[in-house]
């Protein structure tokens, strides 16, 4: 599942447990500083991208770890470990074969066996589509796998190709063999950078060294298929948490890089001759706001449909966010997806509406209950936006209060189903890709399941109907249609309410160059340094 960058970052913080970190490589000649890359990136603290759906982790895996398919530019997925792939003409046996040249970072080759136990493990939080429709995964020889299937899937290729996390890395049988609940420990995969065990100092920076025998394919890169090509010796990861901090660090030439530095380094940035602004994920992130639709007011779908009309998105947008990098959102599927569509959003309307708001928490019987608004302390964006939903809130006559706490509290919180008066929540801001909007069969966030399904629990039965075809569903064009009909829906009972959508753009050095823009992922490869 994804859900938002910042979120899913937090995430993996929350997780609380810190993995021991193996000898994978002795420690090296440090190469040229023309040769390394030095890179603000946050703190990585969870190293398998499989317990967690920390952005930062799955960043990590990317590096170290090879993919079966990848995405391009276009987001179509291509083969990258895999030489060779047919399916039956029933469509449910897929034969796959790995191509030459791959071995583990201990000098192990790769073989069938490993991805087998791969995708197994990853399909218990990444592919459970899969897994339900399989009815074997086994090996035909030491390069060679297959996926049995109980029905067609013709989406089998886009998930093992998806960026959403967890996404799936291939690991080593002996790895891939532990519970997916279980981290694994070792950061040996066979991708082309090794991780440096000998120069990690947690907390402070993480060091990953080019692999020398890593082969890649002869396609030229596209997103995050075609050839892996390193064009660096070194990547140095460094955690620098106080802004200014690593502002200063990257104008002085001390980093190279600075992921996500926050709106107001914006002008300094773009006046400074050395440093650029780049926006990499140009599809951006979707904000929006859950309810608990368990609990008063919000379990009355009118109270919910109040939400539609008051929030004012560019108002929300524009408390953390300078207006170009904004947009409006109105589809459920998100501005930039194959799926985005206009059907049923005659909801919104420019500036919102408070006084429709209003009128709608009255025919709701709304009497005066209290609105507890989770705020995320250590989350800017969220935070902000927060606080401007409690005061908007309480202009039309909702007895909204905030929560303060950290994210690690915020994410406590929101499992509680109950009540506000029993420690439960009303509301909780949170984000995640444009991207992952695109996926309404494997994202927990556009589902409608009730209890059953992700924080806020909405219930439709109708539309859960509509999303269980999603998967059949052959065509491009079947698949819009059927968008269409899911949002029809979902705006008539309101899972969720979209506040805006924005891009965050990088900052690097001008020295930088060649950086692979795509949704929620940053590679490392391509990348120069001049």
């Amino acid at each position: 599942m994804t859900v938002s960058r910042r979120e899913i970052i937090k995430a993996g913080l929350a997780a609380g447990t810190v993995l021991a970190i193996p000898s994978v490589l002795r420690a090296q000649a440090a190469p040229t500083a023309a040769r390394t890359v030095r890179m603000v990136m946050g703190d990585l603290s969870v190293f398998d991208p499989v317990v967690t759906t920390a952005s930062i982790t799955a960043n990590h895996g990317l590096a170290v770890y090879d993919t079966l398919f990848s995405l391009d530019s276009k987001l179509t997925p291509q083969p990258q470990m895999i030489g060779k792939w047919g399916v039956s003409d029933d469509k449910r046996i897929y034969t796959f074969e790995l191509r030459d040249g791959l071995g583990w970072h201990d000098g192990t080759p790769v073989t069938a066996t490993d991805c087998v136990a791969s995708i197994r493990r990853w399909g218990h939080v990444g592919g459970q589509l899969i897994m339900e429709r399989t009815r074997d995964i086994s090996t035909k020889d030491e390069k060679t796998f297959t996926i049995a299937l109980k029905e067609p899937l013709g989406m089998l290729t886009e998930i093992l190709a998806k960026v959403s996390t967890p996404c799936l890395y291939i690991m080593r049988e002996k790895d891939a063999s532990r519970s997916p609940t279980e981290q694994v420990t070792a950061n040996i995969g066979s991708g082309p950078f090794k991780f440096n065990e000998a120069l990690a100092k947690p907390g402070a920076n993480f060091t990953y060294d080019r692999n020398e025998k890593y082969v890649a394919r002869n396609e030229a890169p596209d997103g995050l298929a075609g050839g892996k090509v390193v064009n660096i010796d070194r990547v140095v990861w460094d955690n620098i948490s106080d802004q200014q901090t690593a502002f200063a660090a990257l104008q002085s030439g001390e980093v190279d890089f600075l992921s996500g530095p926050s709106a107001d380094l914006y002008s300094a940035i773009e006046s400074d001759p050395n440093l650029a602004l780049q926006v990499l994920n140009k599809s951006g992130n979707v904000f929006f706001l859950r309810m608990n639709c368990l609990q008063k007011p919000y379990d009355n779908v009118k109270a919910r449909q109040a939400m539609l009309h008051l929030i004012d998105q560019e108002a929300f947008m524009r408390t953390s966010f300078p207006p170009q990098y904004t947009s409006i959102v109105t589809s459920l599927f998100g501005n930039h997806t194959p799926y985005s569509n206009d059907e049923n959003t005659g909801w919104y309307k420019k500036g919102g509406d408070p006084e429709k708001a209003k009128q709608l928490f009255k025919e709701a019987g709304y009497a005066g209950e209290k609105v507890i608004v989770l705020q995320s302390t250590d989350w800017t964006e969220a935070s902000n936006a927060s606080q401007l939903l409690a005061a908007t809130l309480r202009k039309i006559g909702v007895n909204a209060e905030l929560a303060p706490s950290d994210w690690s509290g915020l994410v406590a919180r929101r499992a509680n189903n109950g009540p506000v008066e029993n420690g439960g929540w009303s509301i909780f801001i949170t984000t995640e890709s444009d991207y992952e909007r695109s996926d309404p069969a494997g994202n927990p966030t556009l589902d409608a399941k009730g209890e059953k399904g992700w924080y806020g629990w909405p219930k439709s039965d109708e539309y859960e109907a509509l999303r269980a075809k999603w998967p059949d569903v052959e065509t491009l064009e079947e698949r819009k249609a059927l968008a269409r009909k899911m949002q029809h829906e979902y705006w008539n009972f309101v899972g969720t309410v979209l506040l805006g959508e924005a891009v965050s753009p990088i900052a690097r050095r001008k020295a930088l160059t060649s950086l692979i823009g795509m949704p929620g992922l940053l590679p490392l490869w391509n990348m120069q340094k001049a």
